[in-house]
Protein backbone atom coordinates (compact mmCIF):
# COMPACT_ATOMS: atom_id res chain seq x y z
CA UNK A 1 0.00 0.00 0.00
CA UNK A 2 1.20 3.51 -1.20
CA UNK A 3 1.79 6.35 1.20
CA UNK A 4 1.12 8.45 -1.62
CA UNK A 5 -1.65 9.90 -3.51
CA UNK A 6 -2.10 7.61 -7.30
CA UNK A 7 -3.85 10.59 -8.76
CA UNK A 8 -1.45 13.02 -9.89
CA UNK A 9 -3.96 15.93 -9.36
CA UNK A 10 -3.94 15.33 -5.41
CA UNK A 11 -0.62 14.46 -5.56
CA UNK A 12 0.44 18.23 -6.54
CA UNK A 13 -1.83 20.15 -4.37
CA UNK A 14 -0.31 17.34 -1.76
CA UNK A 15 3.31 18.31 -2.37
CA UNK A 16 2.64 22.04 -3.12
CA UNK A 17 0.79 22.14 0.72
CA UNK A 18 3.70 20.08 2.24
CA UNK A 19 6.06 22.59 0.56
CA UNK A 20 4.07 25.68 1.77
CA UNK A 21 4.24 24.43 5.42
CA UNK A 22 8.27 23.06 5.38
CA UNK A 23 9.06 26.51 3.76
CA UNK A 24 8.06 28.48 6.98
CA UNK A 25 9.71 26.32 9.95
CA UNK A 26 11.25 28.66 11.98
CA UNK A 27 13.64 26.72 14.14
CA UNK A 28 16.06 24.25 13.33
CA UNK A 29 14.43 21.76 15.53
CA UNK A 30 11.16 21.47 13.54
CA UNK A 31 13.03 21.74 10.23
CA UNK A 32 14.87 18.52 11.23
CA UNK A 33 11.75 17.30 12.63
CA UNK A 34 10.61 17.79 8.96
CA UNK A 35 13.66 15.82 7.06
CA UNK A 36 12.96 12.78 9.45
CA UNK A 37 9.17 12.54 8.44
CA UNK A 38 10.42 12.71 4.84
CA UNK A 39 13.26 10.21 5.27
CA UNK A 40 10.96 7.84 7.29
CA UNK A 41 8.14 8.67 4.58
CA UNK A 42 10.77 7.04 2.49
CA UNK A 43 11.14 3.70 4.97
CA UNK A 44 7.83 3.34 5.22
CA UNK A 45 7.95 3.36 1.24
CA UNK A 46 10.68 1.17 0.61
CA UNK A 47 12.35 3.61 -1.81
CA UNK A 48 15.65 4.16 -2.39
CA UNK A 49 17.18 7.47 -1.51
CA UNK A 50 18.39 10.17 -4.72
CA UNK A 51 21.86 10.34 -3.87
CA UNK A 52 23.02 11.57 -6.73
CA UNK A 53 20.69 14.23 -6.60
CA UNK A 54 21.47 14.71 -2.93
CA UNK A 55 25.33 15.22 -3.90
CA UNK A 56 24.48 18.10 -6.17
CA UNK A 57 22.25 19.62 -3.95
CA UNK A 58 24.84 19.29 -0.42
CA UNK A 59 27.65 20.83 -2.56
CA UNK A 60 25.69 23.75 -2.71
CA UNK A 61 23.95 23.89 0.77
CA UNK A 62 27.87 23.71 1.58
CA UNK A 63 28.15 27.37 0.46
CA UNK A 64 25.42 28.36 3.06
CA UNK A 65 26.63 26.63 5.77
CA UNK A 66 30.17 28.03 5.17
CA UNK A 67 28.95 31.99 4.57
CA UNK A 68 25.69 32.42 6.39
CA UNK A 69 26.94 31.68 9.73
CA UNK A 70 29.70 34.98 9.03
CA UNK A 71 26.69 37.01 7.86
CA UNK A 72 24.72 37.35 10.71
CA UNK A 73 25.40 38.95 14.00
CA UNK A 74 25.18 36.89 17.72
CA UNK A 75 27.56 35.06 19.69
CA UNK A 76 30.88 34.73 18.39
CA UNK A 77 31.42 31.07 17.64
CA UNK A 78 34.59 31.57 15.37
CA UNK A 79 36.71 34.60 14.28
CA UNK A 80 38.90 34.42 11.32
CA UNK A 81 40.69 37.72 11.37
CA UNK A 82 37.63 40.36 10.82
CA UNK A 83 35.16 38.22 10.31
CA UNK A 84 33.29 36.27 12.79
CA UNK A 85 31.06 33.35 12.57
CA UNK A 86 28.01 33.09 14.61
CA UNK A 87 26.71 30.55 16.50
CA UNK A 88 22.67 32.41 15.68
CA UNK A 89 24.26 32.35 11.76
CA UNK A 90 25.14 28.39 11.85
CA UNK A 91 21.79 27.57 13.51
CA UNK A 92 20.10 29.35 11.16
CA UNK A 93 22.22 27.60 7.84
CA UNK A 94 21.58 24.20 9.32
CA UNK A 95 17.60 25.12 9.55
CA UNK A 96 17.99 26.26 5.86
CA UNK A 97 20.05 22.96 4.98
CA UNK A 98 17.23 20.48 6.67
CA UNK A 99 14.53 22.63 5.20
CA UNK A 100 15.86 22.60 1.99
CA UNK A 101 16.99 18.93 1.58
CA UNK A 102 13.37 17.89 2.97
CA UNK A 103 11.85 19.53 0.15
CA UNK A 104 13.67 18.66 -2.59
CA UNK A 105 13.53 14.72 -0.49
CA UNK A 106 9.68 15.27 -1.26
CA UNK A 107 9.15 16.19 -4.60
CA UNK A 108 11.40 13.32 -5.26
CA UNK A 109 9.31 10.53 -4.47
CA UNK A 110 6.35 12.30 -5.76
CA UNK A 111 7.24 12.96 -8.90
CA UNK A 112 10.86 11.09 -9.60
CA UNK A 113 8.65 8.47 -11.76
CA UNK A 114 6.05 10.68 -13.09
CA UNK A 115 6.43 11.27 -17.38
CA UNK A 116 6.57 15.22 -17.67
CA UNK A 117 3.78 14.65 -20.17
CA UNK A 118 1.52 13.25 -17.50
CA UNK A 119 2.04 16.36 -15.30
CA UNK A 120 1.15 18.42 -17.84
CA UNK A 121 -2.32 16.95 -17.97
CA UNK A 122 -2.43 17.10 -14.15
CA UNK A 123 -1.71 20.82 -14.65
CA UNK A 124 -4.05 21.44 -16.73
CA UNK A 125 -6.91 20.03 -15.04
CA UNK A 126 -6.23 21.95 -12.27
CA UNK A 127 -7.17 24.62 -13.93
CA UNK A 128 -3.52 26.39 -14.12
CA UNK A 129 -3.51 28.74 -17.04
CA UNK A 130 -3.28 26.98 -20.50
CA UNK A 131 -0.22 28.96 -21.75
CA UNK A 132 1.84 28.48 -18.58
CA UNK A 133 0.75 24.42 -19.33
CA UNK A 134 2.28 24.99 -22.87
CA UNK A 135 5.29 26.29 -22.20
CA UNK A 136 6.04 23.60 -19.54
CA UNK A 137 5.35 20.85 -22.22
CA UNK A 138 7.42 22.59 -25.02
CA UNK A 139 9.94 23.27 -22.46
CA UNK A 140 10.03 19.34 -21.86
CA UNK A 141 9.68 18.25 -25.67
CA UNK A 142 12.71 20.42 -26.57
CA UNK A 143 14.72 20.70 -24.17
CA UNK A 144 16.65 18.09 -25.20
CA UNK A 145 16.93 19.26 -28.20
CA UNK A 146 18.39 22.71 -27.50
CA UNK A 147 20.63 20.87 -25.54
CA UNK A 148 22.24 18.81 -28.35
CA UNK A 149 21.78 22.02 -30.39
CA UNK A 150 23.99 23.60 -27.93
CA UNK A 151 26.86 20.59 -27.58
CA UNK A 152 27.36 21.01 -31.86
CA UNK A 153 27.84 24.62 -31.82
CA UNK A 154 30.30 24.08 -29.02
CA UNK A 155 32.03 21.18 -30.79
CA UNK A 156 31.78 23.65 -33.77
CA UNK A 157 34.13 25.90 -31.79
CA UNK A 158 36.34 23.21 -30.46
CA UNK A 159 37.05 22.28 -33.92
CA UNK A 160 38.37 25.90 -34.86
CA UNK A 161 40.31 25.89 -32.39
CA UNK A 162 38.52 27.43 -29.94
CA UNK A 163 39.76 28.03 -26.02
CA UNK A 164 37.67 30.01 -24.05
CA UNK A 165 40.13 32.61 -21.54
CA UNK A 166 39.27 35.65 -19.89
CA UNK A 167 39.38 38.20 -22.72
CA UNK A 168 36.91 40.30 -25.44
CA UNK A 169 37.97 37.48 -27.98
CA UNK A 170 35.96 35.00 -25.42
CA UNK A 171 32.86 37.50 -24.68
CA UNK A 172 32.22 38.06 -28.06
CA UNK A 173 32.42 34.33 -29.06
CA UNK A 174 30.05 33.63 -26.34
CA UNK A 175 27.96 36.33 -27.60
CA UNK A 176 27.65 35.21 -30.84
CA UNK A 177 26.83 31.58 -29.25
CA UNK A 178 23.96 32.96 -27.40
CA UNK A 179 22.48 34.98 -30.79
CA UNK A 180 22.93 32.10 -32.77
CA UNK A 181 21.18 29.79 -29.87
CA UNK A 182 18.19 32.33 -29.98
CA UNK A 183 18.39 32.81 -34.50
CA UNK A 184 17.78 28.70 -34.10
CA UNK A 185 15.09 28.53 -31.68
CA UNK A 186 13.18 31.29 -33.05
CA UNK A 187 13.54 29.39 -36.98
CA UNK A 188 12.72 25.92 -35.18
CA UNK A 189 9.80 27.55 -32.88
CA UNK A 190 8.13 28.70 -36.71
CA UNK A 191 8.32 25.67 -38.14
CA UNK A 192 6.77 24.38 -34.44
CA UNK A 193 4.02 26.54 -35.11
CA UNK A 194 3.27 25.63 -38.86
CA UNK A 195 3.39 21.75 -37.89
CA UNK A 196 0.38 22.54 -34.70
CA UNK A 197 -1.53 24.93 -37.32
CA UNK A 198 -1.63 21.78 -40.19
CA UNK A 199 -2.70 19.56 -37.21
CA UNK A 200 -5.56 22.16 -36.66
CA UNK A 201 -4.37 23.54 -33.66
CA UNK A 202 -6.46 26.47 -32.33
CA UNK A 203 -4.48 27.78 -28.97
CA UNK A 204 -5.91 25.20 -26.60
CA UNK A 205 -4.89 21.88 -25.94
CA UNK A 206 -7.49 19.20 -26.44
CA UNK A 207 -8.67 17.35 -23.36
CA UNK A 208 -11.83 16.07 -22.11
CA UNK A 209 -13.69 15.91 -18.92
CA UNK A 210 -11.03 14.97 -16.09
CA UNK A 211 -12.56 12.04 -13.41
CA UNK A 212 -13.12 12.57 -9.98
CA UNK A 213 -10.07 12.35 -7.33
CA UNK A 214 -10.70 9.08 -5.50
CA UNK A 215 -11.18 8.83 -1.74
CA UNK A 216 -8.21 7.46 -0.74
CA UNK A 217 -6.42 9.67 -2.90
CA UNK A 218 -8.05 12.68 -0.50
CA UNK A 219 -7.08 10.99 2.33
CA UNK A 220 -3.78 10.95 1.66
CA UNK A 221 -3.55 14.31 0.16
CA UNK A 222 -4.97 15.55 3.12
CA UNK A 223 -2.64 13.41 5.33
CA UNK A 224 0.29 14.00 3.81
CA UNK A 225 0.55 18.26 4.31
CA UNK A 226 -1.61 17.70 7.54
CA UNK A 227 1.53 16.23 8.99
CA UNK A 228 4.14 18.41 8.25
CA UNK A 229 1.23 21.68 9.22
CA UNK A 230 1.22 20.09 12.56
CA UNK A 231 4.85 20.40 12.58
CA UNK A 232 5.13 23.94 11.16
CA UNK A 233 2.26 24.77 14.18
CA UNK A 234 4.60 23.14 17.11
CA UNK A 235 7.58 25.02 15.44
CA UNK A 236 5.68 28.32 15.75
CA UNK A 237 4.11 27.80 19.56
Amino acid sequence: MTLWPKDLRARLLAGFTALLCIAPLPALVPALAALVLVLALYLLERRALPWRRLLHLEAFLLLVLITVPFALPGKTLLALGPFTASLEGLLRALTLVAKVTASVLLLSALFAETVPEQLGRALRDLRVPEPLVRIFLGLVRYLALIRGEMARLQQAMRARSFRPGTNLHTWRAYGWLIGMMLLRALARADRVEEAMRLRHYVGRLPHGAAPLVGKADLIRAIALPGAFFLILIWGLI
